[in-house]
C-alpha cells in the first residue's frame, strides 16, 4: 500500500484485460489495443480524432479534436471500469505551427477543453509540441494511465 492509500497490484499476467471499446474502429487491421487493464492499473493507447475510415474529425479545429480525443479516452477508461478520477498521468502530443502569442492561445483553447474532463485534483500531465502525428491534419493525440481504487 502506498502513502496515498492506493494499492498497486500487477499480478502474474492472468489478470490482464484487453480494452477494445465497441465505439472504436480502426481503418486498417492492426494488432494494437486501445488499452490494457493489468490488475488495478489502466494504460490507454494514444487516441486521435478520427472516424472509422481513419479520416480526421475536426480538421483545423483544436477544440473539436481535443474533445473527441478526451471522449475516446473516457470510453477506454470506462471499458476498464475507471473514470478520470482514477487517472494519475496524461501525456498530450499536439501540433501547432504558429509562434509567439499564437502558441499560448492555441494551448489555452486545448486546455479549456481538457479541463471539461479532468477532476479538480487532476493527474500529472505532460504536453509535448510535435511536428506531426500519424497523418496530416491530426492536431492532438493523448494517452492516460489510471490506478483504480479499491
Amino acid at each position: 500500500m502506498s502513502d496515498l492509500g492506493l494499492e498497486v497490484a500487477v499480478g502474474d499476467g492472468t489478470d490482464r484485460q484487453r480494452l477494445m471499446n465497441s465505439t472504436w474502429t480502426h481503418h486498417i487491421k492492426t494488432p494494437f489495443s486501445q488499452g490494457w487493464r493489468v490488475g488495478n492499473l489502466v494504460f490507454t493507447g494514444g487516441q486521435l480524432s478520427s472516424d472509422e475510415h481513419g479520416n480526421v474529425v475536426g480538421e483545423g479545429d483544436i477544440e473539436t479534436q481535443t474533445r473527441n480525443v478526451f471522449q475516446s479516452l473516457t470510453n477506454v477508461l470506462a471499458e476498464a471500469g475507471a473514470t478520470w478520477d482514477d487517472v494519475v498521468k496524461v501525456n498530450t502530443y499536439y501540433c501547432f505551427d504558429g509562434a509567439g502569442d499564437e502558441v499560448q492561445a492555441n494551448w489555452e483553447k486545448m486546455t479549456r477543453v481538457r479541463m471539461e474532463f479532468l477532476p479538480e485534483e487532476g493527474p500529472a500531465g505532460t504536453g509535448v509540441r510535435v511536428a506531426g502525428l500519424m497523418y496530416d491534419g491530426f492536431l492532438i493525440e493523448a494517452e492516460a494511465i489510471a490506478v483504480i481504487r479499491g
